[in-house]
């Protein structure tokens, strides 16, 4: 009897220590997004997540979770098991909403320490966006006339303190003006929104309004960031109009802290081989949106310089209820 519970033992010790070293993946791989469909972070998502799949050789399955301004998401991703299977596909303001909760006093929806950077897919500067139809020609026009209707011009965002909110706020306090803040689930709604006429004006990624601005739908007014855009050329920086506002949306992947090393390495070479994937490429520069990769080092590096500054930029704002 005892010699056959010592065998029954040892066959279960063995099948636990074969399951413990099964290769990885061994299983579909879910991606979260932490916004609606039709944004930045789900236009890059959709071509990464298909390239990683075929480097993988399992599925790489996008779940959209929006709310928040992204933090529901990302809560739920921070919240994973770090065992490889749950992946998130995160913009810039998971760098933010860390300091909003304490802006607002409430509880913190996820550490910062409690993700780690993978890889960052692009990074842009946002630009300014209207209906086509607009009586703004130039972004001086339409400082000038936000001076003289305090509160009049409305702008849709993907939800408070997001990558579509903050940029507004910079170039609020910076231009001295003010205006009517009308947040949504996503940039997809959002860009909807102002389609529609029910909001005046956005501030987004390029590759979210590309498509409407080459319809004849909207017009870009400005950017913020240094120099030309690659897909709008001919749009300023609010720099050059004399406006001392910057900010860039980037997107990068992002695993729950403590996933082992060799997982954790394993997905870092799936991302390294989306990024250089041509179809990934043409797709994401298609949509506005030009591929600027940055490794596990660099990006843990970008990630914690932009939080520092993003910090700042937040207590700025203050308490948006």
């Amino acid at each position: 009897m005892q010699r056959r519970s010592s065998m029954a033992a040892l066959l279960l010790l063995a099948a636990g220590l074969a399951f413990a070293q099964a290769p990885y993946p061994a299983k579909p791989v879910t991606m979260i997004v932490p916004f609606p469909p039709g944004g930045l972070a789900d236009i890059v998502a959709r071509p990464v997540a298909e390239a990683m799949s075929r480097d993988l050789g399992q599925p790489v399955v996008i779940e959209n979770k929006s709310g928040a301004g992204g933090g529901v998401g990302m809560a739920l991703a921070a919240k994973a098991p770090p065992d490889g299977y749950t992946v998130l596909l995160s913009l810039s303001s998971l760098t933010v909403i860390p300091e909003a909760d304490v802006v607002l006093g409430r509880a913190q929806m996820y550490a910062l320490n409690s993700l780690r950077p993978v890889a960052r897919f692009t990074a842009d500067p946002t630009v300014l966006a209207v209906r086509a139809e607009a009586p703004w020609k130039t972004v001086k026009d339409f400082v000038e006339d936000a001076r003289k209707r305090p509160g009049a011009i409305n702008y849709g965002s993907s939800g408070n303190y997001g990558t579509m909110h903050v940029p507004m706020e910079i170039l609020s306090q910076n231009a001295g003006i003010k205006m009517t803040h009308v947040p949504f689930t996503g940039a997809g709604p959002a860009v909807v929104a102002l389609l529609g006429g029910q909001i005046d004006a956005i501030s987004s990624g390029p590759a979210t309004v590309l498509q409407h601005v080459k319809s004849g739908k909207l017009r870009v007014l400005a950017h913020w960031g240094n120099g030309k855009l690659e897909a709008l050329p001919d749009v300023p920086a609010l720099k050059d109009a004399g406006y001392n506002a910057e900010y860039a949306q980037w997107s990068g992947l992002f695993i729950p802290a403590g996933t082992p090393e060799p997982v954790a390495q394993r997905l870092r070479a799936a991302a390294r081989a989306a990024a250089q994937d041509a179809k990934v490429k043409q797709v994401i520069l298609n949509a506005g949106s030009p591929i600027l990769y940055q490794d596990t080092p660099d990006f843990e590096q970008y990630v914690q310089a932009d939080a520092k500054r993003m910090a700042e930029v937040v207590k700025k704002i203050g308490k948006v209820e």
